[in-house]
């Protein structure tokens, strides 16, 4: 569900990392930046910085578990508790 005011902060950081993979757009968008993309990167950047969190771009959001679950990768576990 879309903001109505543009999110700032950790907030920010969470609603960015939760849509990351949906693309820069509907990223903007859910977190209250509607068609103001460099708005958007410009207040991600600042509150990554005031984190200690060098963003770069939105996909240095994307954990390697939303990669998996794009299919850009696989999964390697062992089948129970007792084959590890």
């Amino acid at each position: 569900m879309a903001q109505t005011e543009p999110l700032k902060g950790t907030e920010l950081i969470d609603c960015a990392k939760a849509c990351a993979n949906l693309g820069l757009k509907q990223a903007a968008e859910n977190c209250g930046y509607g068609e103001d993309l460099d708005g958007f990167k410009t207040n991600l950047q600042q509150a990554g910085d005031r984190m200690g969190i060098h963003i770069n771009d939105l996909s240095d959001l994307v954990t390697p578990q939303q990669q998996v679950k794009q299919g850009r990768g696989i999964e390697i576990a062992p089948d129970s508790k007792d084959s590890l």
